[in-house]
């Protein structure tokens, strides 16, 4: 409800929602200005990255290894929320062009910390980007057994065969990142050069040959 504007009289009380506005501002300001200055940017590489088909669909496995920065860490236990970003992307090469995108998937993790009851909140979403609906929640005892599923991929469906041409190259792009546009504002606007929050791999791989196209004849009812 939309409070209106009125004369206020001596016997005017500040509106009880500031205190816990302006606590939240202020514990992200002592973030900014209390060490999540930038830093030298942590290492992370991408580990055993495949690619198979399972019937008619291109699955992508493998791992990232990551160790988060002091910062990222610092944050996280003060309630803010992290976002990491997969994403895959299939690309049909062209000599007389440039490359075609044919086939794409994301998902977005959202990483939160729960202080009452002490636990890692793990949300998952398809997609990338502001305004994403989350499911599959799960709660983990420790943050490296949260990040353990972040930073694994098994079996993830990043493309179908009928989306690639059986005569031509593909290949596929795959990212992983921490997206700090998802990040409070204050950040984005504090945050500018290599810190801990700069995690952006990348990686190519080619695609393996299609396997020959199911003949399994369906099953009579």
């Amino acid at each position: 409800m939309m409070d209106s504007f009125t004369h206020c009289s001596s016997s005017c009380r500040p509106d009880a929602r500031w205190p816990a506005t302006l606590a939240s501002w202020l514990v992200l300001l002592a973030l900014l200005l209390g060490g999540l200055a930038p830093r030298a940017a942590h290492a992370a590489t991408i580990e055993d990255l495949s690619l198979a088909w399972d019937d008619d669909s291109l699955r992508l496995s493998g791992a990232i290894s990551l160790e988060l920065g002091p910062a990222v860490e610092d944050a996280v236990m003060r309630a803010v929320p992290v976002y990491f970003v997969s994403q895959a992307e299939v690309f049909r090469e062209r000599w007389y062009w440039s490359d075609k995108r044919v086939a794409s998937a994301s998902r977005t993790y959202r990483l939160a910390y729960q202080s009452l009851t002490q636990r890692w909140r793990l949300s998952m979403a398809s997609g990338s980007g502001p305004g994403l609906q989350y499911a599959l929640h799960q709660n983990h005892a420790s943050l490296a057994e949260a990040m353990a599923v972040v930073t694994r991929l098994s079996g993830w469906t990043v493309a179908e065969r009928v989306q690639l041409a059986p005569d031509a190259t593909h290949r596929l792009d795959f990212r992983f990142k921490l997206d700090m546009a998802l990040l409070p504002r204050p950040f984005q606007l504090g945050l500018s050069g290599p810190s801990d929050w700069s995690l952006d791999v990348q990686r190519s791989l080619p695609l393996p040959p299609m396997p020959s196209p199911s003949t399994a004849t369906p099953k009579t009812p």
